[in-house]
Parts: C-alpha cells; structure tokens; sequence
C-alpha cells in the first residue's frame, strides 16, 4: 500500500496527530470557520476521513467580528488516562502591533465529543501543546510574540508545568528558547530513549517554511538544534531544518513545516506537516504584499513522511530534506473508508460534515432542511462583507480541477435579493455566480467579482424567466473558472468568459493569508425581508489533474 501526499488535500493546515490504540487522528486549523477545528480518522495511515469538529457550540467558540484569516490556530492534540485534550489559539487581533492570541484547552473522553467548555490558558503567543511526561506531569509549550520595536527576539519559546489534575499552571513560564535571528513556533515535546525531544517549525508559513528539531536531557533545557549533514543554509536567518522545500522549488509539494510525530503501534515513525502544491500563476511584480509569489489556491494542505533515527535524530528517512509525495504506508491492515458522495440532496435532518459556516453557526431563521424537504433553505441574509452571521455554507475546494453545480428556486424582486453559488476566499475576495432582480430587466443571472475590495460585474446580467428553478454550474481548470447556467430543463448557457480563480489565495489577497478556496452556497437580503432561496442540491466533483475537458 501506499500513501499519496497530501492526504488531507485542500486548506487543512498545520497538523497535529495523535494515536489512541489502532486509530489515527489528525487535528487542523479552521480560522474563521464553524464548527472549529477538524479532526480526521485513520486506521492505516492512507486513508482518512472527516469525523468531528469539536468547537461547535457558540460557549466555546464565538468568533463574530473576527478577521480574515484570524480565528483558530494550530490545534495540539493529546491523550492522557482516557481523556482527550485539545489545545488551540483563539486570535481576534492579529493585524497590528499587539496581537491579542487567546489560548484555550478543552477536553473529552470521546473524541466524538462532547468537548468540555475552554480552558483558559497563559497567552505568551501562540500555538500552545501540551506535552504528559512519562511520570504524570503536564507541560503547556508557547511561542512568545514581540511588540516591541526593534524586537529583541527573532524567535522564543516558553514552558510551564500543569497541575496533572486542574490543568491549573505551577509556577511561572520558563524560556527553553530563544535565538536571533532563527524564528520557530508551532512546537510539540516528545520523550523517546530518555531525551526530551522539541520539534518547532521554522522560517515562517511561505516557501521558506522548514521544520527544525532541538533535544535535551531535561524538559528545561538548555536544548541543541540539530544540524543535519544535508542542510543547506544561504541566509542566517535560516534553520537547520530538518523538513523543508526551501530550496527545490520545482517540487511539487513546497511550504514543507510545521510537523508532528507519531509512532504506529508496530514500532514505526511517521511525522504529519502542513505544505502547498503551487499553481502556474503569480501575483504581479508590483503586487503590494508578495509581489511576483507563486499562488496557492488551494491552501495549505496536510502531507505524511516516514522517519527513521539516525544518530539520536529524528530523519526523513529519504535520506533528505525534500518531502516525498509518494511513500510506503506503515506495516498496518488497509482500512479505506466509503467515499463521501459528491452530490448533496439535502435530504438529511443536519447538513453533511463537510459543511462550514462562516463565523457562527446558522440557525432555525437562517437555515432549513425540513420546511422544503430534499432542499437546503437559505433565508436571505446580511451582505458578503458581514463579519458576523451570513446565509452561507462552504466546503474546501481539494484540487486545482473541479466542478460544482447547483439548482436553485429563487424570486427576487428588488436588486438587494441575492442567491446563488461562490468561490470564495474571504470577505473581500470571491467570485459569486448567482440570480437577483434589475429594475428593467427583470429576474436576472449574474457574476460579481471581488478581488481585494475591486467589485465588478464581468459578464452584465442576462434576463431569465421567473416561475422555473434554475442551474449554475462552475467549472474550475487550470487556474480558470467558467460559469454557466440554465433554466428550467433547458440547454446550459455560458455567461461570461473564464476567470481567473487563482487570485483566491494566500498570496493575493491583501488581508487573509492563511486559509484556502471554498465554495458553496449563500443568499442575501439586503432589505431584512428574508427572502429565502431553495437549493434543490450540491454537486463538487474533484477531477484528475490531467483533466482538460471541453468547458
């Protein structure tokens, strides 16, 4: 058997694995999305599945008024004695001189839940894990941010000790780390042969990402990085990494970092991390944030490695730096799961897992799968710029080629009215196929673009016939969407020509910077009426990468 990377494959960044007797799971950032936190399941390593989202009541995680791209970060998950522990960062300020990262824990005895209410921990930065020590004891590792100007760390870690009952800290936190100028974050402790192992991620989240790792006698330190044989290093400002693309940037998987370790149960090493499979396209050479930066529009995305020890030191066990997108998979029984089905009918009493909302969950005078059965009822909500509630489901785009289809019953009858389907970065970048009214007119079918706050109706608005349910379709390739719609039962029609989606991404977009496409579906009031739309059913379809179909 083997494992193809990514193995969680569109916006699911900065993993952390855990193993519980035979099975696997794997817990990634959401941002501003709800329910909060995504926890995958595996038996073998090859295979996963979405099981849970355990931030899913609004008493543990309220994000009205966050920003693009905020929210929470790096997820640390952990068993100790039958109880589950996940650690996370809550940020609400991120965009300024002093960021305010809460840190929380939250707890279960099934990973299905139900999750207990937060915990709040210190909040020195970001990225919190907690490491249980082989005698009982607790440990909660940080970053540290500097406000100030100039900061007098590049990168700095600190430890603080648990109550192994309450959680509650025992005395005060102690820097383990602390160096200028390598910056690492994102760190997890491991114990193995009697050393006290710090793996942390270094250089950033853009393609001078890399994973580093540090060891000590002690769980205080003084930690030693690793220097591997194989580093290359042409700035200072460089790790030793043990884990990066930094320098091979035609391979496929770049933005190799953030990692975690796990060992099977039949004595095996694998590490998860978080990378970006790049696009064609670039950002402009004089584009205000990364100009000429490859884009991602699929967001960073989880890999697996195998690692062997060499020497006292956790390897690829490639021999290299370079992350390898195909590897054997562990000594483990296959257990491969049924496909989700890539069409939605809404015929079931809760919306399907893959489903995220923005911010806040919907409620019963928002959303609605009984008052139409087999239809997803959207009653029409604030404007796309809303940073509280929005009428809008969302689901990861997984590959660059893909398709989605929607058929929905919709009557506006004021250019307020809107409803349709969306790709969709953030509030401020989007590409949104959808009907509404004009005042000569009629009932319409229209595109409207936003591309870091530039609004624009590419394709002017084609009348259509009222009374009849309509299809759109987007159709995504090679860094081009085509849309296209149909009334009723008749022949599609394109409107408009291809776009570029690829603007869509980390890199383009002026405020959000950490996330990925998502499509779905949404519908707006403007006039507070409620006018709502009846989505008849979903379709996303990932295509093979060398599908270059008639559009």
């Amino acid at each position: 058997m083997e494992i193809i990377n990514p193995i969680l494959r569109g916006f699911n960044p900065d993993p952390s694995i855990l193993r519980v007797g035979e099975d696997y799971y794997i817990a990634t950032s959401t941002f501003e999305y709800f329910p909060g936190v995504q926890i995958h399941h595996s038996r073998d390593l090859a295979h996963w599945r979405l099981l849970t989202r355990p931030l899913n009541r609004v008493s543990q995680l309220d994000l009205r008024g966050v920003g693009a791209s905020q929210g929470v970060w790096a997820p640390d998950l952990s068993f100790w004695q039958g109880t589950y522990y996940l650690l996370y960062t809550l940020v609400t300020s991120f965009y300024c001189n002093m960021y305010d990262t809460h840190n929380y824990m939250v707890t279960a005895t099934d990973i299905r839940g139900p999750w207990s209410q937060p915990i709040r921990l210190s909040g020195y930065g970001f990225d919190p894990s907690l490491f249980h020590d082989t005698d009982g004891c607790k440990y909660v590792l940080s970053m540290v941010t500097d406000h100030r100007i100039p900061k007098k760390y590049a990168g700095r870690l600190v430890l603080q000790q648990l109550d192994a009952v309450t959680c509650a800290p025992l005395g005060a936190a102690k820097e383990i780390y602390a160096a200028d100028p390598i910056y690492l974050e994102g760190p997890h402790l491991y114990r193995h042969e009697g050393l006290y192992y710090l793996f942390a991620a270094d250089t950033g989240t853009g393609e001078e990402h890399g994973q580093s790792v540090l060891r000590s006698a002690s769980v205080w330190g003084p930690y030693e990085m690793y220097h591997p044989s194989y580093a290359v290093r042409t700035d200072p400002r460089e790790a030793w990494s043990m884990l990066t693309a930094r320098h091979a940037p035609d391979h496929p998987l770049q933005k190799a970092g953030h990692a975690d370790l796990v060992q099977t149960q039949t004595g095996e090493w694998y590490a998860v991390h978080l990378c970006g499979r790049p696009g064609k396209q670039r950002n402009a050479p004089d584009a205000p944030r990364f100009p000429n930066a490859r884009r991602y529009p699929l967001g960073r995305e989880t890999a697996l490695q195998r690692i062997t020890w060499a020497q006292g030191w956790p390897v690829l066990a490639n021999g290299t730096a370079l992350p390898d997108v195909t590897l054997p998979a562990p000594a483990l029984p296959p257990h491969p799961w049924p496909l989700p089905p890539a069409m939605d009918h809404f015929d079931a009493a809760q919306l399907d897992i893959r489903w995220q909302t923005l911010r806040l969950p919907l409620g019963e005078t928002e959303l609605s799968l009984t008052e139409r059965p087999g239809h997803l009822r959207l009653f029409g909500g604030d404007g796309l710029s809303a940073r509280g509630s929005q009428s809008m489901v969302l689901q990861r785009v997984t590959e660059p080629h893909c398709d989605m289809e929607t058929v929905v019953s919709f009557e506006p009858a004021l250019f307020k009215q809107m409803a349709g389907m969306i790709l969709w970065y953030d509030s401020d970048n989007y590409i949104y196929l959808h009907l509404t009214h004009d005042e000569q007119l009629g009932k319409v079918v229209t595109l409207l673009t936003a591309e870091n706050k530039r609004y624009a109706y590419p394709a002017g608005f084609v009348p259509i016939l009222c009374g009849f349910p309509v299809r759109l379709r987007m159709r995504v390739r090679d860094g081009d969407v085509c849309c296209s719609f149909a009334v009723g039962q008749a022949e599609w029609q394109p409107i408009g020509d291809a776009l570029d989606v690829t603007f869509l991404s980390d890199e383009a977009c002026n405020e959000g910077w950490f996330t990925g496409t998502m499509t779905g579906l949404c519908c707006q009031d403007l006039t507070g009426s409620r006018l709502y739309a009846d989505f008849d059913a979903f379709w996303y379809q990932a295509l093979p990468l060398d599908t270059m179909d008639e559009r």
